[in-house]
């Protein structure tokens, strides 16, 4: 005994003494750890892809040894990984692989886009693409109908190929005579619960499908080997855009599929934390079941969260507004779900574990939402309810927030995108008082948590960045920016896309600083964007993105 006791002792001490050196050592620019303090470090070392300790270069260059790997920043700025706190991942892989309409600014040049495409198509396959948004077109189409083009120029120029063209904000599409011919829809088609069927004078469809009644038309749906493919192009794009943890707001079992595969196959860089789809009564039951699943694939992926929708988008005037659009009197917006429904999915999903998360965009939607919420959420239960976008909010609900401990998950690329025409839906009293309400929101105690709706928006993070500390358009318009006291600080926009990232997914311990301990995430830009010149941050470039201490991608 005595001689199992000495070398046991001698065990102890040599594993005491035996030094702990860092697989990688980070060092040579400007490091901005964002936590509690906002401090900056000098280095960070880095040892099975986590972070080892951070410091000066000299202290951490004492647990370096030959096989240690040195990335000299050469001046330029490390933050934690950018965290997209609301985006659609498939939807990102499928616009690379179909039309990506984001950037036409014309009726006519999608249509001449579709003519290209079918060009390359066999005659009865289907064209599909997304990203118009008619406010944002230079030229007005000759026919307009509740300021939506309609189908017949689009049909006059592709007559043999069905076209599906989702609208940019998803709550909307446009399709062709030939897409509503398969489907039967003609005049005497009705109206869905929560959606409709644009119509003309004589009650002839327009083409132009809002909601609910997009369900109406249904393209045939990718393949499993086009979902992986969608996935692994959504991947790149996020890594090349300097994000390395990605929040999915609604998945289905073909997409979990996919992610599963991926993570099993080592080809998952990104950290997805999924929402399940709360349409889908199957898919719910499955997981009220099994329960959540945590930190597959070494944190690599998490189901834990509901998605639902409250009401639709501005743009197609599908937001539950309070009063009357502006620019439509009588028109309230849709409820797109049943309330009912709604306080169903969110008590079970309460019972059995998950997050839930809501899509609100009208200040009507976010007040049934937060009614719906207050029944669950009692101090000290920390159950991290969202709303989603979180966009107009009437002023004596903005408080609730807070008090309630609702995590506003809002958009900052949205106000840059949307304000210049969000003011006719919306008239200027209510858009100066609760629309886009950033500063109330952060001053009222609520926790934000920021991101670009992708594809919705172009998933480039610098750029909801720049608008949440602007207020401006990417044109950089106009002077001082929209409704300016509602700016974010630096500091605070940082966060939102960092830390309070990581907080909306219950993951800060591990993700979202630059700390002792946890996962090493980071992005590596150009330029300092805490530190730039306003007007100079959109020219960021991100040079570098690490996940899990390896470098995922290196810009040229």
């Amino acid at each position: 005994k005595p001689l199992i006791q000495f070398f046991t002792i001698l065990l102890i001490v040599f594993s005491c003494n035996k030094k702990e050196y860092a697989d990688t050592i980070i060092f040579g620019g400007t490091i901005y750890t964002v936590d509690s303090l906002n401090s900056k470090t000098e280095s960070v070392a880095i040892k099975d892809g986590i972070i080892l300790k951070t410091g000066t270069y000299s202290d951490l260059e004492k647990i370096t040894n030959s096989e240690t790997k040195k990335i000299n920043l050469e001046g330029k700025t490390m933050i934690p990984g950018f965290i997209e706190g609301h985006g659609h991942i498939m939807g990102v892989g499928y616009n690379e692989m179909n039309l990506d309409l984001l950037q036409t600014s014309s009726y006519d040049e999608i249509i001449e886009k579709v003519i290209e495409k079918s060009k390359n198509t066999p005659k009865g396959e289907w064209i599909i693409g997304r990203g118009w948004h008619q406010d944002k077109w230079k030229d007005s189409p000759e026919m307009i109908i509740k300021g939506f083009p309609t189908h017949n120029k689009l049909s006059d120029a592709v007559p043999d190929h069905p076209v599906y063209l989702r609208h940019a904000s998803g709550h909307a599409s446009l399709a062709n005579s030939r897409a509503m011919e398969i489907f039967g829809i003609n005049k005497k088609s009705s109206d869905p619960d929560g959606g409709e069927i644009f119509r003309d004078v004589s009650g002839n469809p327009t083409g132009v499908f809002n909601e609910t009644a997009q369900g109406l038309i249904n393209p045939p749906s990718g393949t499993f080997e086009d979902h992986l493919k969608a996935l692994k192009l959504a991947n790149d794009h996020a890594i090349q855009n300097g994000i390395t943890s990605f929040h999915d707001a609604g998945s289905d079992f073909i997409d979990i599929k996919a992610y599963k595969k991926l993570g099993e196959d080592n080809e998952l860089n990104l950290r997805l934390y999924i929402m399940l789809n709360g349409n889908n009564d199957s898919l719910l039951t499955h997981y009220y079941n099994n329960g959540p699943e945590i930190g597959l694939f070494d944190n690599h992926l998490t189901i834990r969260s509901i998605k639902l929708y409250a009401d639709g988008a501005l743009g197609s005037r599908g937001a539950w507004l309070i009063e009357d659009y502006h620019d439509a009197e009588g028109e309230h917006g849709h409820i797109v779900t049943p309330v009912e429904s709604l306080k169903k999915v969110t008590e079970e999903g309460f019972n059995n574990g998950f997050q839930i998360c809501t899509h609100a965009i009208g200040d009507m939607a976010n007040r049934e939402v937060l009614n719906i919420y207050n029944k669950h959420l009692k101090p000290g239960n920390d159950r991290r309810f969202r709303i989603e976008h979180s966009q107009h909010i009437d002023l004596v609900d903005i408080p609730r927030f807070g008090e309630l401990g609702v995590i506003a998950a809002i958009q900052g690329i949205h106000m840059s995108s949307d304000r210049p025409w969000a003011i006719d839906r919306l008239g200027r009293k209510r858009i100066v008082e609760s629309a886009y309400p950033w500063q109330k929101l952060f001053q009222s105690g609520a926790v934000i948590i920021n991101g670009t709706d992708a594809p919705v928006e172009p998933i480039n993070p610098i750029a909801s960045f720049y608008a949440s500390v602007s207020r401006k358009t990417l044109n950089k318009t106009p002077e001082g920016g929209y409704e300016p006291e509602e700016k974010m600080s630096r500091e605070l926009a940082l966060r939102t896309y960092t830390i309070n990232g990581a907080f909306g997914a219950f993951e800060e311990n591990i993700k979202g600083s630059i700390e002792n301990g946890k996962l090493a995430d980071f992005t590596i830009l150009d330029q300092d964007i805490m530190s730039v010149d306003e007007d100079k941050i959109l020219d960021t470039k991100v040079d570098m993105t690490i996940i899990g201490g390896k470098v995922v991608y290196k810009r040229n």
